[in-house]
């Protein structure tokens, strides 16, 4: 390549993008203190495809080591890091910076509903129960000759596909009124996750699954509010499965 080319190429080479000061609003929670929860502003140097996970690693490795959330993977499919952001629940971890409008300071919290532990750390344990409540796993009477799957037309699969999204983040159920305010309802998760076998062709126990949820705290507690739809980081369906719920237990079929 001349020097000519090279020089041309230079000037042509668009500009390394260059970071900016973000400041981050994370409301801290530390048991052990005695004090109630209180907002705790941070500026963080960010480039616009970071994440808000980034933001907090970079506070906590940085400028204060006792901040405390949850993380994994980091790449939304273990979902421990749901979390609420500008007064949405999302994953940190899928939350770009310019994504947000950054003229403005970022508000973290924990999400709702849930008892809360330290700083964006809840206690997902209620979230589990009703879960495994709804007992979430195949129940078969039939066993395929060893080495032999069972199997399953492409309709049958596809009429619960969409709830076997799910990656048990919590961001749907806690972010329903209902959850906030009533502390026995099962939520959002749990039926989207009953949804997921009781239309499973291979299955046979849809109906105790329907009897469970047939109840006071069961689906009819939904408002049909779609706050869960909205929230779910894998784009589930969440309302239009709980409607299907209901239209079972109603018809008594599943098919």
């Amino acid at each position: 390549m001349s020097t000519a080319t090279a020089e041309a190429a230079t000037t042509d080479a668009p500009e390394a993008p260059k970071p900016f000061t973000v400041t981050l609003l994370v409301r801290r929670y530390n048991p052990e203190s005695g004090r109630e929860a209180y907002w705790e502003d941070f500026d963080v140097e960010m480039y616009p495809t970071d994440r808000i996970l980034d933001a907090l690693h970079r506070i906590k490795w940085d400028q204060d080591g006792s901040l405390a959330f949850r993380r994994s993977c980091a790449h939304g499919i273990c979902g421990s890091d749901a979390m609420r952001i500008n007064g949405r629940n999302r994953l940190a971890c899928k939350t770009l910076i310019k994504d947000l409008d950054i003229s403005k300071p970022i508000y973290v919290e924990a999400i709702k509903g849930l008892p809360l532990e330290k700083d964006l750390i809840v206690d997902m344990e209620p979230f589990f129960a009703a879960y495994r409540e709804v007992q979430p796993f195949l129940v078969s009477s039939s066993h395929p000759e060893p080495g032999k799957e069972r199997i399953q037309s492409i309709d049958d699969r596809e009429r619960f596909d969409d709830t076997t999204k799910c990656i048990l983040c919590a961001a749907c159920t806690t972010s329903c009124p209902v959850f906030w305010t009533d502390g026995q309802y099962f939520g959002p998760a749990a039926i989207v996750n009953a949804h997921r076998f009781i239309f499973d062709s291979r299955d046979d126990n849809a109906q105790v699954r329907l009897d469970i949820l047939n109840d006071t705290e069961g689906v009819w507690r939904c408002r049909t509010t779609f706050n869960c739809t909205d929230a779910c980081p894998r784009g589930i369906q969440v309302t239009k499965a709980i409607a299907e719920v209901k239209a079972a237990i109603r018809s008594g079929k599943t098919s």
